[in-house]
């Protein structure tokens, strides 16, 4: 798995970060997860190019983290979540510190974009009109160039000062920190954190957080790995048929969740529950499935086997949302 460094990576006992409670039901243990690692390399070894470089691994089969030592699922919302976690500022230092080379994120902002203008259509239809907006988590810029596109003037928000350092280089306004440490008078018309809100320490406080960047009327807008379908899928990767053994691997690792590489994993009752508590009412949902991976490392014949089950995955969870390996939700600030 990807390097730490020098890092020393401590856990701590934790509980759900939606509602409060310790009460939780197991659903992969450490050897569990041991063979999701070797499952995960032995899928991408047969579908990448033997000189792949290491630096294209990442977000593959590569993950900022190490793997779980148990992930478990809250009796009470539901809420799929790492137990023991990691320390909360031992993991923000980690994404701090790590950094692709340009040619890396220049990929990631081209493999991303045609995926992301859903997401940027999406939010401009829920705010039925062109606004401000702040990304948290912004990344490569995939999502701040499909806003402008759509009308939508968004700045970006990332820990991470040299990715950030690239995206300014693509002409975005682009702000090095965390939404606890934004600190500015101006409101928004939306707040989009897009496959960051399952790494925050503390999800509430970043709902919170975004509730006072909000005009009223204002949308935020998430999207999750979903723990639902992760718990739901990875049974079936102990099933006696060969057959269903190999779809649901190529399930997982084709969405990122082999391995279970966050630190939650949320349904659509979770996130309702958490926006709920800080005066949100859910306005959209929209199951979907991770943006596209492949790229000029992946033989030709994984790249159509990734985009025709993606398209498939894509259909059952435009459909059932309940289905989806990922979840988006558009809630309104009242």
């Amino acid at each position: 798995m990807h390097s730490l460094g020098s890092v020393s990576i401590s856990y701590e006992p934790a509980h759900c970060a939606v509602c409060g409670h310790s009460d939780s039901d197991l659903i992969a243990d450490q050897d569990d997860l041991r063979a999701e690692v070797e499952a995960l390399w032995e899928f991408h070894q047969a579908r990448l190019r033997p000189d792949t470089p290491p630096e294209r691994l990442l977000d593959r089969v590569a993950f900022s983290q190490h793997p779980p030592i148990a992930v478990v699922r809250c009796r009470e919302c539901g809420l799929v979540y790492r137990n023991p976690v990691e320390r909360s500022h031992e993991l923000t230092e980690i994404y701090a510190r790590t950094t692709p080379d340009r040619d890396v994120l220049r990929s990631l902002h081209d493999t991303q974009l045609p995926a992301i203008r859903d997401q940027a259509r999406e939010l401009r239809r829920v705010l039925g009109r062109g606004g401000s907006g702040l990304e948290v988590g912004s990344y490569a810029g995939a999502f701040l160039s499909a806003a402008r596109d759509e009308g939508l003037s968004v700045e970006g928000l990332d820990i991470n000062p040299e990715i950030n350092e690239f995206t300014r280089s693509l002409g975005f306004a682009v702000h090095d920190g965390t939404l606890s440490t934004f600190d500015d008078d101006r409101r928004f018309d939306a707040v989009a954190i897009w496959n960051t809100f399952d790494q925050l320490p503390e999800p509430r406080a970043a709902v919170i957080a975004a509730a006072r960047l909000l005009n009223d009327g204002g949308v935020l807008a998430v999207r999750v790995p979903s723990g639902e379908f992760y718990a739901r899928v990875r049974r079936r990767l102990r099933s006696r048929f060969t057959s269903v053994r190999r779809t649901a691997r190529a399930a997982l690792a084709q969405n990122n969740l082999l391995t279970f590489p966050y630190r939650a994993g949320f349904s659509v009752r979770s996130l309702a529950r958490l926006f709920g508590d800080a005066g949100f009412r859910i306005a959209h949902v929209r199951g979907d499935v991770l943006v596209p991976t492949g790229d000029e490392w992946t033989r030709p014949w994984a790249r159509r086997e990734e985009l025709m089950m993606k398209r498939v995955m894509r259909r059952v969870a435009a459909a059932r949302a309940d289905w989806a390996p990922w979840i988006e939700v558009y809630a309104m600030r009242a």
